[in-house]
């Protein structure tokens, strides 16, 4: 962010504040960013975090388990958390199927993120086709 800042500035790009919070397993992102994990089922310490970042002024808040984690952020948190605001709650990390971006799209994510699903594909199409039919449904 710093390192890039003058450039952005420069080329008269707009920008979008964003709250990031990293919940347990965090994966890389936690570990490099030397992140304190949020618990996953910590309910009240997400929604503080997330109404923290909406007085701070930010637009979104990304709600992360970390790409490639082994679960997503539980629905009940996930709820708790938006319950707690009223900007858009992205939610990311463990979420690799149609029956997971589901049950986070309605426990109040706006906005799924599937970014392993689709680094891993042979075929994007063909791997994310479930899964954006289920966020229709």
């Amino acid at each position: 962010q710093v390192a890039s800042s003058l450039f952005i500035k420069n080329l008269g790009i707009e920008t979008i504040s964003m709250g990031y919070i990293v919940f347990e397993h965090g994966m890389t992102v936690g570990k490099v960013g030397e992140a304190n994990l949020v618990g996953r089922n910590d309910k009240k310490l997400a929604s503080s975090y997330v109404a923290a970042a909406e007085l701070l002024g930010m637009k979104l808040v990304y709600l992360e388990a970390g790409s490639g984690a082994p679960q997503h952020i539980p629905p009940e948190t996930i709820s708790a958390a938006k319950n707690a605001v009223s900007i858009p709650v992205i939610v990311g990390g463990g979420i690799r199927t149609p029956a997971a971006a589901e049950a986070v799209s309605r426990a109040g994510a706006d906005i799924v993120v599937t970014g392993t699903v689709a680094e891993r594909a042979s075929s994007i199409l063909d791997s994310l086709a479930p899964i954006i039919k289920a966020l229709k449904e």
